[in-house]
């Protein structure tokens, strides 16, 4: 299942040709995994990933420009991969209900009171279980 939330675009996020920086799009990623995995009210702060997770690795693909409008753009996070001790997130960004960039994002836990990764407790990945789907097609 993928998790839906409508991201709004900045005025500063544009480039010197008018579009969306493509560095913009990352921070668009972030918004819908804050939103998935810190703002849901029925994820358990204590089981949950609220604990803290770190950026391993980003993968973007540009598939058209996105030109600033006040409309937001629907970003949908989902999860295709879950191991001992990472995670991997995909997304498909839509502007105007077309599809313009997709990407992934491989997650870590990490334990910041002993600052090293950590493994994926049985109920976080419980709870990750309910937004597996496919990785996104090219």
């Amino acid at each position: 299942m993928r998790f839906s939330v409508q991201v709004p675009m900045r005025w500063a996020d544009m480039d010197a040709y008018q579009h969306i920086n493509n560095v913009a799009f990352l921070g668009y990623f972030e918004s819908a995994r804050v939103a998935l995995f810190f703002d849901q009210p029925t994820h358990d702060a204590e089981t949950g990933m609220r604990r803290g997770l770190v950026v391993h690795s980003h993968q973007v693909q540009y598939k058209r420009p996105v030109v600033y409008d006040a409309e937001p753009l629907t970003v949908q996070i989902w999860v295709s991969t879950v191991r001992a001790a990472a995670l991997t997130c995909h997304y498909e960004l839509f502007d105007h209900g077309v599809l313009a960039v997709t990407g992934s994002t491989v997650l870590v836990p990490f334990d910041f009171a002993l600052n090293r990764p950590r493994r994926i407790t049985p109920d976080e990945k419980a709870w990750l279980q309910q937004w597996l789907d496919e990785p996104a097609a090219g």
